[in-house]
């Protein structure tokens, strides 16, 4: 199978790269891994080891992929877990009805009580959907979720990099292996036997997703009103563990805290709240509450700029973060 995407020129002057990860769908490509068989020693004792450690409360996440298809309407890539979940309970109801409609279309079971609830728009089936994607990302994704973040960054900025010295056309050659860019057409060879797809981009643009638990094809997420979604495999190949996520300064860590190294980390440049929340993926009153902890122990600073406060690291910090990544 090909897939063919073609660009107007107003297309091509809509190519994004995500800045940063999207919680929701990285949850979704790592558990559409972890349902695949174990052809792939390492993978296959991740997902073992992932199959066991998920809790009661995320099972009703496979009632959402009766068989290997899920529902379009959690293909969410918002930065932060709350926005995800509100865009997700957002979805208008006639997406979310023809969704659940076609992945049980042929699927000989019965729908379970909940999804014919969901159907209907109930709210406490919506609160079932929120429970168990909180529960899945909190055990897949939690652990490893500072190194998805560290290596996302570091991919955008290959890339980003690229398209300014060489242009965008560059970087799409370079982002998949074996896809070709032909004047206005991007051909990715997926290696399955499914029929060609082309998909006529008409001004929508496209946002170029990187993942680092799918090893497989790239994957579309293309929905009627906003720009194609285009999530490709950008890691190493191998399942991604917590120890990956620690590096050399994991002293300062066990003083400060991990999220507050996090914070030290990317305050090289100057951060407001609302900016290391989404970064950390967490609330903005615990991104304040992190700062004025650091801000008293004298390891960053913090103006006001307009209706927004702004924060760096101090030479303080700055002398800690050096000594933890040189120890």
């Amino acid at each position: 199978m090909a897939i063919r995407i073609h660009f107007t020129s107003d297309d091509f002057a809509r190519v994004r790269f995500a800045p940063r990860p999207a919680p929701l769908q990285e949850l979704n490509v790592a558990l559409m891994k972890m349902c695949l068989p174990d052809e792939e020693l390492l993978f296959g004792r991740w997902r073992r080891r992932l199959l066991r450690s998920l809790p009661a409360a995320a099972a009703p996440l496979g009632d959402l992929v009766p068989a290997g298809s899920a529902p379009l309407f959690i293909d969410l890539f918002t930065t932060t877990l709350e926005e995800g979940f509100d865009a997700v309970r957002a979805t208008p109801p006639s997406l979310v009805r023809s969704e659940l409609e076609r992945v049980y279309a042929h699927h000989p079971a019965p729908v379970p009580p909940w999804i014919r609830d969901l159907h209907r728009g109930e709210a406490h089936a919506w609160h079932l959907l929120r429970r168990a994607q909180q529960a899945a990302f909190d055990t897949a994704l939690r652990p490893v979720w500072p190194l998805i973040q560290d290596l996302h960054q570091a991919e955008f900025t290959r890339h980003a990099v690229t398209a300014a010295e060489h242009g965008v056309g560059s970087a799409l050659a370079q982002l998949i292996h074996g896809g070709q860019l032909t004047e206005n057409t991007w051909q990715l060879e997926t290696g399955t036997a499914r029929p060609d797809r082309d998909i006529d981009l008409r001004g929508r643009g496209l946002v170029l997703v990187p993942t680092f638990h799918w090893t497989g094809r790239p994957l579309l997420s293309d929905l009627p009103g906003r720009p194609l979604y285009l999530t490709y495999p950008a890691g190493t190949g191998l399942p991604l563990t917590p120890t990956g996520a620690r590096g050399t300064d994991d002293a300062l860590a066990a003083v400060l805290g991990r999220s507050r190294v996090d914070i030290l980390h990317r305050l090289a440049d100057a951060h407001t709240t609302s900016e290391l929340a989404r970064r950390l993926g967490v609330s903005n009153a615990t991104a304040s509450a992190h700062a004025a902890a650091l801000r008293g122990a004298g390891l960053i600073t913090t103006v006001r700029a307009g209706r927004a406060v702004r924060h760096r690291r101090t030479a303080l910090g700055e002398l800690l973060i050096r000594r933890a990544v040189a120890s």
